[in-house]
């Protein structure tokens, strides 16, 4: 059997763990980040729990996937601009390849989410998919016969900086108006805290609109609509047959999805509508996705 490490690194914490060749995920642990010491420090940790994996997965690994957000030149394996990293044209797949001694991938965090949607979760049976991940941030993958596509530069699928309300509130890229700054999970929570002068997370704004408080239920509708927008932009260039919905607002369950559904079924026209479905992995997407990484590497060297 097959056995490759895979390693998910995000802004706040890290899943890592080991997969197997059926796309199983034999091990998991999570560490923070602790992204504020610095990309050099974070590097310390990423190669601390690469090689306790090493060693749990006795002697067996055969190659490590790694996966990160912002923009990712997977073809020369560089973290380009991981803003919540601190990673700057970073080699992170030789710096991860050099120490375990093991061939490496590297790859985009929501980009390899979406590949194991589409191979292992939600996706499946779908050729033609968007993953559309909505948590703090949002960012997408267009996903086609199980491959996703980077684009030239490495930035393919930020649907996150789709500007959908412009001259609104001003994105952490400079823009203003982006999805990301008025529907993300945490846009969400900022909005109602603005109106209503009580502090609150996305999933207590979905709880309260559903129990029919009204402030809820405006900032609930508004980034409804905004998200509508998004995916009508995305749809129409696209032409998915399904867009799976992941990330922390996808636990909202229906409370997202009935609407979401509605809302972009009514500003479509000569689109094809896509079925609208929740992601099946959670949180552990990303790291599945690491593996299928390590394992196109293992893949490759047969």
């Amino acid at each position: 059997m097959t056995t490759v490490i895979a390693i998910d690194v995000g802004g706040t914490g890290i899943k890592a763990g080991l997969v197997d060749d059926t796309g199983t995920l034999r091990h998991v642990e999570r560490h923070p980040t602790g992204a504020a010491r610095g990309a050099e420090a974070v590097l310390a940790t990423i190669l601390d729990i690469a090689t306790g994996l090493a060693e749990r997965a006795d002697g067996k690994a055969q190659a490590a996937g790694i996966v990160v957000p912002g923009v990712v030149d997977e073809r020369h394996g560089i973290a380009t601009w991981a803003a919540n990293i601190g990673f700057r044209e970073f080699p992170l797949r030789e710096r991860l390849s050099t120490h375990l001694g093991l061939p490496a991938a590297l790859g985009h965090d929501v980009r390899a989410g979406g590949v194991a949607e589409a191979r292992l979760g939600a996706g499946r049976g779908y050729e033609h998919m968007i993953f559309m991940a909505i948590g703090t941030g949002i960012a997408g993958a267009h996903v086609v016969h199980g491959v996703s596509f980077a684009g030239a530069h490495g930035a393919a699928g930020e649907v996150g900086h789709l500007i959908v309300r412009p001259g609104g509130p001003k994105c952490g890229c400079g823009a203003l108006g982006c999805l990301e700054a008025v529907a993300s999970a945490a846009a969400i929570g900022r909005t109602y805290a603005e109106r209503t002068g009580t502090g609150a997370t996305a999933a207590d704004v979905a709880a309260r609109a559903s129990a029919g408080e009204a402030a809820a239920q405006a900032v609930w509708a508004e980034a409804v609509d905004a998200l509508a927008d998004g995916l009508h932009a995305t749809v129409t260039l696209n032409d998915p047959e399904v867009v799976v919905v992941g990330g922390g607002l996808a636990e909202a369950g229906d409370a997202l999805l009935v609407p979401l559904d509605a809302a972009l079924a009514g500003k479509l026209t000569f689109q094809r509508k896509p079925a609208l479905v929740k992601a099946a992995l959670g949180d552990e997407a990303g790291c599945l996705g690491a593996g299928l990484l390590a394992l196109s590497v293992v893949d490759g060297l047969a």
